[in-house]
């Protein structure tokens, strides 16, 4: 699996701006899983805001990326793959019944780094291979904005 560099922030185009957005919300997610192992909470309490996370955001986000942006590379795309694959694997993950610190700790750790990859390569190569026609018709696909709901904030305690 692909580990770019950490490094200065990366300029991105407008059109993928949203998806960005909602990227750093996955992050968050993985924060507050961390946080939350590390700090004992019980793995019940933890599991249940990944599983209210997965409905309520990174559901559609995983299906907003499959059908407006991956087709802009085409499904055959060595890139596209991997990204494919690994929401597989997340959708399996958070879709879990019963997760334990472990299986926790790989869902932080496998979203952080599919989300990583999507920004600092996947992204990258969408915007250099776009076609203008395709990022103005991207920039008019509304964001959904996110409410954090959730009232159990184990990550705070």
């Amino acid at each position: 699996m692909y580990h770019p560099p950490k490094g200065k922030p990366i300029k991105r185009h407008p059109a993928l701006q949203s998806w960005s957005r909602e990227h750093h919300n996955g992050l968050l997610l993985c924060f507050k899983v961390r946080q939350g192992i590390k700090k004992g909470i019980v793995e019940d309490r933890i599991h249940k805001y990944c599983q209210w996370f997965w409905e309520e955001e990174l559901k559609n986000h995983f299906a907003s990326e499959e059908q407006v942006l991956f087709p802009i590379l085409g499904k055959n795309h060595p890139m596209v793959q991997q990204a494919l694959n690994q929401h597989k694997q997340l959708r399996e993950l958070f879709e879990r019944a019963v997760a334990s610190k472990g299986i926790l700790a790989q869902l932080a750790d496998e979203l952080d780094a599919h989300i990583r990859f999507e920004e600092r390569v996947l992204f990258q190569e969408i915007q250099s291979k776009a076609k203008e026609e395709e990022l103005k018709l991207l920039c008019q696909v509304e964001e959904s904005p996110f409410c954090e709901s959730w009232e159990d904030r184990f990550w705070e305690k």
